[in-house]
């Protein structure tokens, strides 16, 4: 599945950062073994960016990307109320599609500058159904 309007035609920084640091984490993923199943996967108007499978393991991967460390982390962005949305996409999705698969929530926070991510951290297994 892919992005619903065109990339191209956007204005706005932060969602052109944001598509930049799903496509970063998209290949750090492929990278290590990952099969990107969908990008940003809508249920209504809630959404997940990335959902990847791995060996029978499905990881519902939030990503942030962030030009600085001045407001924390990219990772502490993911906030209980946007685990619940993640969860609802993930419980949709599952059900639809799960099979009786395994999943998990993962995070995935990239640091940019001048245009090139110079960190990324991937926090698996970042929060559980439940979980504030």
């Amino acid at each position: 599945m892919s992005i619903k309007s065109n990339p191209a035609e956007w204005t706005d920084k932060r969602q052109i950062l944001g598509l930049k640091g799903e496509n970063i984490a998209k290949r750090f993923l492929r990278r290590a073994g990952w099969e990107i199943l969908h990008h940003r996967f809508r249920l209504g108007r809630l959404e997940v960016d990335l959902i990847a499978e791995k060996d029978g393991l499905v990881a519902f991967v939030e990503v942030k990307t962030r030009w600085s460390t001045r407001f924390g982390d990219p990772v502490e962005a993911v906030t209980w109320g946007k685990r619940r949305e993640i969860i609802r996409v993930a419980n949709g999705w599952m059900d639809r599609f799960g099979c009786g698969r395994s999943a998990r929530f993962d995070v995935i926070g990239i640091q940019m500058r001048d245009g090139t991510p110079v960190k990324l951290r991937h926090i698996e297994d970042a929060f559980r159904s439940g979980w504030r």
